[in-house]
């Protein structure tokens, strides 16, 4: 019987998308076709692999205009933040521009009797599973560099952003990618699993709940396939008594309730020393009274329903919980609020990591400030998670940025800005957030495999 992947909008809870998800067998012939594919693919000059996959990342953002209002309807977020294009060219073109350079042979040494050097080969098939919450921009940080790499992939989007995959495989296709190259396929997880114990693929990059990746490993034991996995987040902020305060603010604020605080690297958590607290936390709350919530398709609202009720609803049961245990809400609930996807916006304070608000990943628009004596505390806090994507820290004074940094675990450090990806550093995790790492040079390194070349002369 056919399994049927449907898109529920969150904007009034209709099937917005449906799509047949393949058979297994189905699937493993789309994965045999990119197998048989990559080998060609790989030999094309290296230039002409960056030109075709920079001609697909185009032909996407001419697609712009239609696909602003789909993610809305699909995922969301308001049209009036415009959509992905930007962070997915942005992305796409670094590692355009590295790629010469990344996926250089290594020169180890060459005299009179032998040659020494490293190249680096694609690891063949890449199966890329992606999340809804920023789709085009998380599934291009893989795509782009696996394919310029020459590898070919396969996209599994979530079944919340339902028509990602396939508007992007078209683009790519449209610009010259040969079909089997890169193909959109509709999976379920059962599929997914097995097809990954078969060893269809050679590489996987998933990103997406940390019961996610842990079905991920357990579905690759003993397969030695590689696996990048980008799991949770509880991704803290620390103002210091130096920190240039409206600025803290403004970033950290925003960077919790963006997308209704459904991003990987969103601020979930914030601990500010104790001169700036009251001041900080005033600031806060008039930023968030002030949102506009309500249907995304409409150009004056800030924030949308989040994506699927559920998600909703384990925001709200963490939110009722911490208040239940004695943490003050600061944001009367907004009249858009339906008790279901579209839910208020919320400031806590007096909250504790005895709550779940402050230690599960809430993914959702709510965020907790604590007050700190100084930056042992703090780390203290920090470290105090299973996570660990990123941290924002807020000083005038970058030694000091530097020294708790490094005591921070962490992906990534920031100092004076928050929830941005460089796609010239590696983007990556520790603990529960996974690991692997994207984009950068190291990127490169992951989508590829050493092989070392010990050439002996013969001399005469």
């Amino acid at each position: 019987m056919a399994h049927i992947l449907k898109c529920i909008s969150p904007i009034d809870g209709s099937v917005f998308a449906e799509r047949e998800a393949l058979s297994y067998n189905a699937a493993t012939q789309a994965a045999e076709r990119a197998q048989a594919a990559q080998a060609e693919w790989a030999t094309r000059p290296l230039q002409e692999r960056i030109d075709l996959v920079m001609a697909g990342v185009a032909a996407v953002g001419a697609m712009n205009d239609d696909i602003v209002p789909e993610l809305a309807h699909m995922m969301g977020r308001p049209i009036r933040h415009g959509g992905e294009f930007g962070g997915f060219e942005e992305r796409a073109s670094h590692m355009a521009t590295i790629a010469q350079e990344a996926l250089a042979d290594i020169a180890v040494g060459e005299d009179a009797t032998f040659k020494r050097y490293i190249k680096r080969i694609p690891h063949g098939v890449v199966l890329v599973v992606a999340p809804w919450n920023y789709p085009y921009m998380t599934a291009i940080n893989t795509v782009a560099p696996a394919l310029i790499a020459g590898n070919t992939v396969l996209l599994k989007h979530a079944t919340q952003t339902l028509l990602v995959g396939e508007r992007m495989a078209h683009a790519f296709h449209s610009a010259g990618v040969p079909e089997e190259v890169f193909q959109n396929v509709f999976l379920d997880h059962d599929t997914t699993s097995r097809l990954i114990a078969a060893r269809a693929f050679d590489f996987v990059n998933f990103t997406g709940s940390v019961n996610g990746g842990r079905e991920m490993e357990r579905a690759a034991a003993g397969t030695f396939i590689g696996l990048g996995l980008e799991l949770g987040g509880k991704d803290p902020g620390y103002v210091m008594d130096d920190a240039d305060l409206e600025a803290a603010v403004d970033t950290l604020i925003g960077a919790a309730m963006f997308n209704s605080g459904q991003c990987c690297c969103g601020i979930e958590r914030i601990y500010v020393q104790e001169s700036l607290f009251d001041a900080f936390v005033d600031k806060a709350v008039a930023i968030t009274e002030a949102y506009k919530l309500g249907n995304p398709l409409e150009p004056e609202t800030d924030i949308g329903p989040m994506a699927h009720i559920r998600f909703a609803e384990e925001v709200r049961a963490q939110i009722d919980e911490a208040v239940a245990a004695g943490a003050k809400a600061h944001v009367a609930p907004k009249p858009e609020d339906d008790g279901g996807a579209y839910l208020t916006p919320q400031i806590l304070t007096d909250v504790t990591h005895d709550m779940r608000v402050m230690r599960d990943e809430s993914f959702g628009p709510v965020v907790g400030i604590m007050k700190v004596s100084g930056d042992e505390e703090a780390i203290e806090l920090m470290n105090d998670s299973p996570f660990g994507l990123t941290a924002s820290l807020w000083t005038a004074d970058i030694a000091r940025a530097q020294q708790v940094g490094d005591c921070i675990e962490t992906g990534t450090v920031f100092m004076n800005r928050a929830d941005y990806l460089d796609p010239g550093l590696c983007w990556t995790g520790c603990k529960e957030t996974g690991r692997g790492g994207g984009l950068s040079v190291i990127g490169y390194h992951n989508l590829t495999r050493p092989k070392s070349y010990h050439l002996k002369k013969v001399t005469t």
